[in-house]
Formats: structure tokens, C-alpha cells, sequence
């Protein structure tokens, strides 16, 4: 069953690459979810019963809500890669609150404790830009205008370009970054130091944590935490929610409206200044 199953799950991957274009990542995590569930269901070729069977099992545990839908993706993709027909209902998303966001003081005690230019700048670019962890991790220096204030991303998540804004304090600490780095146009703006190799996702994860712990930050603090203390602050100081939606470049304001949701200040503040005096 080992041998058979990593050979199907090989052909699988190299399905989902060549018939559905998905992302590496994408691939990554359909893969893992199909080995669990085959390892479970003890078989390559599950009866459309048994897949059921397991989908509902899911639903009996109260998995996540991610979990549940990425799941059922999962089972679909592979019910065509085996010329089945598979189609899952999916639960009704939740409306999370945001919530454990950086203030603005936190962000700047931050960047106060990063030792040396290199971990300051990629910090200010995750908390003045908004962008994503895989987004910094391929932006180059030809991406960024310093005279102009704007990072471009090439792209992104849903393979979108977009321009967000920076603020001129970050555009001055990229500058001595490349001063202290000298890179050229074409070059990625962050690399490893020892080998000089694409700056990683986990690196980031890292040296956020490990500034966070110097800086005496309980909060659990991750790239994707920045993005969210981004928008969260531009609400506190009164930026309009369409504003904010170009900046995390939300192609539905729906997404945005999370953060407004979240911000019990925004909304109080508001509140009392509109509140009719019946007094």
C-alpha cells in the first residue's frame, strides 16, 4: 500500500500541475490532505461511499471550517484525476474578528529592536506595505520606488499585479538597506546572508518571532500579523475602508470589511461622534 500510495500521489501531483495549473503550494497541500485521507480509507481508489462517509466524519468532529472546505477541494481534485465525480456541499463561512493585531507602539518597538539595517528593512516593508510573506520574498529591487513611496507586486496571491503605498520613513530605511547592501536592479531585495539565496517564508516567521522575544512582545507575532496591524492602524487614524481595500488589494470589499468589524475603537469612536443628543 506504501509504494502504491506515494506512485498515485506522484501521478496525482503531476496531474494537478499539468491538467489544473495549480500553485506549488496549492499541489503541497491537496497532496498531504489525499495521503491522509487514503492512508485512513486504507485504499488508492475509494468507493464515492467511502469518500462520503469520510466527509461527514469531518462534519461529526467539528473540524474547522478550512479544514471542511479545504478538504472536500482536495477529494474533488482527486475524484477527477481517478475519472470520478465528486462534489461536495460546502459549510457556511465564518465571520471572523481580527483581533491581537501590533499597535502602532508595538510595531515601532519592533523596529527598534532589529539589530542591524537588513532585519529593519524587511520589517518595515511587511508592517508599511501590508505585502505578503511569499510577496517580500520575491519582490526585487526594480519593484520598489523609493522616490515615489510604492512597492509593485508582481504576481500575487491569485497571480494579480498590483502598486500599494509606503510611507516615506520606510522608503529612508530601504535606502540604507541598499547602501549597506548594494544590490542591482534585477536582484532580489532580500537573500540569505551566507549563501546569498532566496530570502524563504520560514526565514521571515523567524526573525519576526525572535524580534518579537527581544522585544518583549507576548503576542504570538507572524508576517501575515503585520498585513492585518497595517489596516487595523490606517482604520484607527480614520483611513476609509476603500482605501484600505487597495492597500491589502482586496479584490472584494467584503474582505476588507473584516477589519472594520473588528475595530471595536473605530466603531465606538464613531458611534460617539454621530450619536444623536436626545438630552
Amino acid at each position: 500500500m506504501h509504494n502504491k500510495l506515494n506512485l498515485t500521489l506522484r501521478s496525482f501531483k503531476n496531474y494537478l500541475v499539468v491538467n489544473r495549473g495549480l500553485e506549488p503550494i496549492t499541489i503541497h497541500g491537496y497532496s498531504d490532505c489525499m495521503r491522509r485521507v487514503l492512508t485512513r480509507l486504507g485504499t488508492t481508489r475509494p468507493s464515492n461511499r467511502k469518500f462520503r462517509r469520510y466527509v461527514m466524519g469531518m462534519y461529526k468532529k467539528e473540524y474547522s471550517y478550512s479544514h471542511i472546505v479545504n478538504s472536500c477541494l482536495a477529494i474533488e481534485r482527486y475524484g477527477e484525476f481517478i475519472h470520478r465525480r465528486l462534489k461536495f456541499g460546502r459549510p457556511r463561512k465564518p465571520k471572523p474578528i481580527i483581533k491581537d493585531t501590533l499597535s502602532e507602539a508595538e510595531v515601532t518597538l519592533m523596529l527598534a529592536f532589529a539589530k542591524n539595517v537588513r532585519e529593519k528593512a524587511i520589517m518595515a516593508v511587511l508592517a508599511y506595505s501590508g505585502i505578503r510573506n511569499k510577496e517580500l520574498c520575491s519582490l526585487k529591487v526594480q519593484d520598489v520606488d523609493l522616490y515615489n513611496n510604492s512597492v509593485r507586486v508582481l504576481a500575487g496571491k491569485g497571480k494579480k499585479d498590483g502598486v500599494v503605498c509606503i510611507a516615506p520613513e520606510c522608503s529612508k530605511i530601504l535606502t540604507a538597506y541598499l547602501e549597506k547592501y548594494p544590490r542591482q536592479s534585477e536582484d532580489l531585495m532580500f537573500t540569505t546572508l551566507r549563501h546569498n539565496n532566496k530570502y524563504h517564508t520560514n526565514d521571515a516567521r523567524k526573525l519576526l518571532k525572535v524580534v518579537a522575544r527581544r522585544a518583549k512582545i507576548a503576542k504570538r507575532v507572524y508576517p501575515h500579523l503585520m498585513r492585518h496591524s497595517l489596516a487595523t492602524n490606517l482604520l484607527n487614524r480614520g483611513a476609509n475602508i476603500f482605501t484600505v481595500q487597495q492597500q491589502l488589494r482586496h479584490s472584494f470589499i467584503d474582505t476588507t470589511m473584516v477589519y472594520l468589524r473588528s475595530n471595536v475603537n473605530r466603531i465606538q469612536s464613531e458611534y460617539q461622534f454621530y450619536a444623536p443628543s436626545y438630552a
